[in-house]
């Protein structure tokens, strides 16, 4: 967008949090004139409208940090975070070992006197780059493909639909075009007996089945027709694909709640001491070099490379009462 409207940008270094709000370090030469401009961001493959909102000032964050206003203005500090965040979101990629995915975790936080940035490691769950059936097949328990040679029953159904439902696939029977979509149900009847409505070249319109077009269209003849299809995109718009030309999208983050043997085994892999985590903390802003970002230059920020040292204190050992009252050493307990 910045290339594309480049009069109004200028030397402008714009940020954006990913959804739906950009932010330049001054106001765009635009006056009091409405200004509305499109572009199409990648992998969505449709067109955003981005129009000039409001001017967020700093002044009544310097207020509340010196004291002179209880008033704090979040969203001066939801314009730093995306500030911080831009450079890493375009840059980082998650380094997923196994099903767990390693990175680090900041935010912009205010405190008594100045901003802070709070940064820390993390670890969350990923799902894995795989064709559908074999994802289809890890959730239902099936060893062999092969051997699943009737429909799905209800309940394997509903149980895999829970699973895959809003993840995002990438069809691979059209070459080198690897469309995206995102899953948003799963067909009760299989690809051999799931219709649609065709519109042929006459304009007639005939219900086909979704094993009947691609053998018609792609002179493909599905291995697995018996099986049910992804419903993709919106519900209205009947857009199914069978499970055998569908990949799982790589990088996507596991929402769903983990099992407890997944928590569990999640835990173990990720666990860090405190001096290994924060030597690795260290490390990470370290490598990410906040001070030469561009984006944190162009409107003005420096960040501190050291951690903040604070006084800690420690607390007085509880007292308990059983009968009489018995006061614990501050080193152990009494057994």
């Amino acid at each position: 967008m910045v290339k594309a409207y480049g009069k109004i940008f200028g030397s402008l270094k714009p940020v954006f949090d990913g959804r739906s709000n950009l932010y330049t370090r001054d106001p765009l030469p635009i006056g009091n004139s409405r200004e509305e401009l499109e572009v199409t961001l990648p992998g969505e493959g449709k067109d955003r409208l981005f129009r000039w909102v409001a001017q967020v000032s700093l002044y009544g964050l310097e207020e509340a940090l010196e004291g002179r206003t209880r008033q704090i203005p979040y969203e001066a500090i939801l314009a730093l975070d995306v500030v911080m965040r831009h450079l890493p979101s375009m840059s980082y990629t998650p380094v997923v070992v196994g099903k767990y995915g390693f990175g680090f975790h900041q935010s912009v936080r205010p405190s008594q006197w100045k901003m802070m940035l709070n940064i820390d490691v993390s670890a969350t769950a990923f799902y894995k780059a795989q064709p559908v059936i074999e994802f289809m097949c890890e959730v239902l328990d099936i060893r062999d493909i092969n051997e699943q040679r009737k429909p799905l029953t209800d309940s394997q159904r509903v149980k895999f639909t829970k699973e895959i439902k809003g993840l995002k696939i990438e069809i691979t029977h059209c070459g080198a075009m690897r469309r995206k979509y995102r899953v948003c149900n799963v067909t009760r009847r299989p690809a051999q007996m799931q219709s649609f409505p065709l519109q042929l070249e006459n304009g007639q319109t005939v219900e086909c089945t979704v094993a009947k077009y691609f053998l018609d269209k792609y002179k493909m003849k599905l291995r697995y027709p018996h099986l049910p299809c992804l419903q993709v995109g919106q519900e209205h718009k009947h857009t199914y694909l069978p499970l055998e030309v569908c990949n799982i999208v790589a990088g996507q983050r596991c929402i769903k709640k983990l099992t407890d043997m997944q928590t569990s085994t999640m835990i173990k892999a990720t666990a860090r001491s405190v001096p290994d985590r924060e030597r690795e903390i260290n490390n990470l802003v370290r490598r990410a070099d906040f001070n030469n970002d561009e984006y944190v230059q162009e409107f003005g920020l420096t960040i501190s490379n050291n951690m903040m040292e604070v006084r800690g204190r420690v607390l007085p050992p509880p007292k308990l009462q059983y009968g009489g009252r018995v006061a614990l050493s501050a080193d152990r307990w009494a057994g």
